[in-house]
């Protein structure tokens, strides 16, 4: 079959049947909550981009430079947020403002908008006529699931616990509300389809996001100590990895940075080592000779636990969230059941009697690759645009 490409504004080709087929010329728009830095949102963002390469990015705010060249590439349109003050590292002070951002953004002139979120942009409003897929990361996690981890006594001043206590209520109220301005979810795993679902009482599919597998290369040694690759903010748990090294006296690098650094500093042992940032290959590296990854929190999903498994690497990781999807217990990884130190220390030990494959760790993770991400969605959304178009 003969197929014309013509170019009018972004193409997507709807297929009905084998040897049929419906041209449909969109406007499309990409939107995401926030571009300060490439994380896993971001690598997914930058497939969308891949696929939709005219399609401008919708954003509260960008901090230039923080993106990858091909998402540096593409033209922005920022909120107000992106003009206040200190917004590079403080955005997140600007959360009461953030539902007032996404509102004041315009989307009429867009056929099909394709959020990438986890807190305020799945609910940008688009015309009725229009189509709005989010691919969701989670339900705003600052005011459902992890509102403890932000706003709790260990991680929050008297004034902003107190404003919060009335704030928090107002935004989970819009989060419900403006979560109809969402045609169809996508969801990254099992966990925020669950999420979705209780949250919103709305349905979703799953795909599962990307991880850029072909960056590491298969392992089969290892130098004697253990890693953590994580933005270090009180959720990810990283106190207790240092809780349970302090005690074990093992090596332990810990790869990332954040605003619990100097908390964890203060009372790690000298057998633990902070590196902060660290680029991609240095971060290849650091996988590639580690004993095993640690993983201690909850995640929606969790990449860095499938990049170590990309270069063979045992993973040992609490028994919540998204690492249930991703780890096979004593195959790919060791689960602990109680976050805490001790039960992660228990998980140590038994990591260390057990004699892992790489290379099924390897093959385990490619079933997570990005080219595989990279159908998955493209595939998903056309399916989405023909259901849309014949309703």
């Amino acid at each position: 079959m003969l197929i014309f490409h013509f170019q009018l504004s972004i193409d997507i080709w709807v297929f009905l049947a084998p040897n049929d087929f419906v041209y449909s010329s969109m406007k499309i728009a990409l939107v995401h909550d926030w571009c300060t830095g490439m994380r896993g949102g971001e690598k997914c963002l930058e497939v969308l981009t891949e696929l939709y390469p005219d399609a401008p990015i919708y954003t509260l705010l960008h901090n230039k430079g923080t993106m990858s060249s091909n998402i540096e590439s593409k033209r922005f349109v920022t909120s107000f947020i992106d003009t206040l003050p200190a917004k590079e590292k403080h955005y997140r002070k600007y959360l009461p403002l953030f539902p007032f951002a996404i509102a004041s953004m315009d989307f009429s002139k867009f056929d099909l908008v394709i959020s990438t979120s986890h807190a305020v942009v799945k609910n940008a409003k688009v015309r009725p006529s229009a189509l709005h897929i989010c691919y969701c990361f989670t339900p705003m996690r600052y005011v459902w699931d992890m509102y403890d981890h932000y706003f709790g006594k260990e991680h929050a001043g008297l004034g902003t616990r107190m404003a919060m206590k009335v704030i928090a209520p107002l935004l989970r109220w819009w989060d419900v509300k403006t979560s109809a301005n969402v045609t169809y979810f996508i969801a990254i795993s099992e966990e925020i389809r669950k999420r979705i679902n209780h949250h919103y009482h709305r349905e979703a599919d799953m795909i599962y996001p990307p991880v850029d597998t072909e960056q590491f290369q298969l392992s089969t040694t290892s130098e004697d100590f253990y890693l953590i690759v994580s933005a270090l903010v009180p959720y990810k748990r990283v106190d207790l990895a240092v809780e349970a090294f302090n005690t074990n006296g093992k090596n332990l690098i810990i790869a990332g940075t954040g605003p619990e650094t100097p908390k964890l500093k203060s009372f790690a042992k000298s057998n633990i080592e902070f590196l902060g940032w660290q680029t991609d290959a240095q971060l290849a590296q650091l996988y590639a000779r580690c004993t095993a990854l640690i993983f201690p929190g909850v995640e929606d999903f969790g990449i860095v636990p499938l990049e170590a498994q990309a270069s063979g690497k045992p993973v040992i990781a609490f028994s919540q969230g998204g690492a249930l999807e991703t780890i096979v217990a004593d195959k790919t990884g060791v689960f602990f059941e109680e976050q805490t130190a001790e039960s992660l220390q228990s998980a140590i030990e038994r990591t260390a009697l057990i004699k892992f494959n790489p290379a099924e760790i390897r093959q385990h993770a490619l079933r997570f690759s990005r080219s595989n991400f990279k159908q998955n969605i493209r595939q998903s959304i056309e399916e989405k645009v023909r259901q849309h178009l014949h309703k």
